[in-house]
């Protein structure tokens, strides 16, 4: 850890932002930035701080005695696009918006348990259940406006495609990759308009007062909920994959979760596809020449189930 002043900058945050102008500038304005906020808000600090990759997390107290967190990071696109989501749940299956500064991307959250994921819970069944029934609350909602959309989203990937294949150097995955494209071109006149979290897995369900768990970090967008379903088919791969049975509990939580959800299974297989397809295209422009063996797993226990 090192030090500005009386603000603790976790290494984790010092990496991600050390190596440009604008980080270093945004880290050194943390100080005077979480000064501000307190003030602003009234809030007493309550701990140590804490971070991801992206943001710093300060636990505070309100002046009612409501335990809270400040979380402060560059304001960019995906952040007003969560500030945009949080309001729009409001609290209703993900961590409460107290209060917020779009110009700064600073947020001041409800308090969750942040020693204590979703991934806690040993039996997979029971994971899988609690986190289907947040989705379901949170897809349950119309997107407002001003999000990214899915059609736009498939568009840009299928555009991708043909410059992406011969990067692969397998032969079965570049037909993998041919697959998934066409799936997804037949899905992209009808993305849908719910709201998504796009990024709920285990690690981003929390243990919470108010209700026993809450979602957190959406990156919201508006689509088909089945293009929500990929990251909680990921969660905790490297155990599923330890079991040898991983096409069979791939396709039991998307069993799972697209009974919950009340979605036609061929229409959120394929928009899962559309989740690998954008992954591995990610993957491709990082330079990797092959397609990751989790997300073929999973396309194969959907393909063929």
């Amino acid at each position: 850890m090192s030090t500005v002043e009386n603000v603790d900058i976790p290494d984790a945050l010092t990496a991600s932002y050390g190596r440009s102008d604008t980080g270093r500038a945004w880290l050194a304005g943390l100080p005077a930035q979480v000064a501000r906020f307190l003030e602003r808000w009234e809030l007493r600090r309550d701990g140590a701080a804490a971070s991801g990759m992206a943001s710093l997390v300060l636990p505070v107290v309100r002046t009612d005695g409501t335990r809270a967190v400040l979380r402060l990071q560059p304001p960019t696109e995906e952040t007003d696009a969560a500030l945009i989501g949080l309001r729009t749940w409001n609290g209703d299956g993900a961590v409460r918006l107290l209060g917020d500064d779009r110009a700064s991307g600073v947020m001041l959250l409800e308090r969750l348990d942040g020693s204590r994921t979703l991934a806690s819970v040993a039996d997979d069944d029971t994971a899988m259940s609690v986190l289907a029934g947040l989705l379901r609350r949170l897809v349950s909602v119309p997107a407002p406006a001003g999000l990214r959309g899915l059609g736009d989203i498939a568009a840009g990937l299928l555009e991708q495609v043909p410059t992406a294949v011969p990067a692969l150097s397998d032969p079965v995955d570049r037909q993998h990759l041919r697959t998934w494209a066409s799936v997804v071109a037949d899905l992209a006149d009808e993305p849908g308009d719910r709201l998504l979290h796009w990024d709920l897995h285990y690690d981003n369900v929390l243990a919470g007062e108010r209700e026993p768990w809450l979602a957190i970090d959406p990156e919201p967008l508006a689509g088909d909920p089945g293009f929500d379903l990929w990251p909680a088919l990921d969660s905790r791969w490297e155990e599923i994959a330890a079991t040898g049975a991983a096409h069979r509990v791939v396709r039991r939580r998307f069993d799972l979760l697209t009974d919950a959800l009340g979605l036609d299974r061929e229409r959120a297989a394929g928009w899962t596809l559309g989740r690998l397809l954008q992954n591995s295209l990610w993957d491709i422009e990082d330079g990797a020449t092959s397609l990751a063996p989790s997300q073929v797993t999973v396309a194969e226990a959907l393909l063929h189930r």
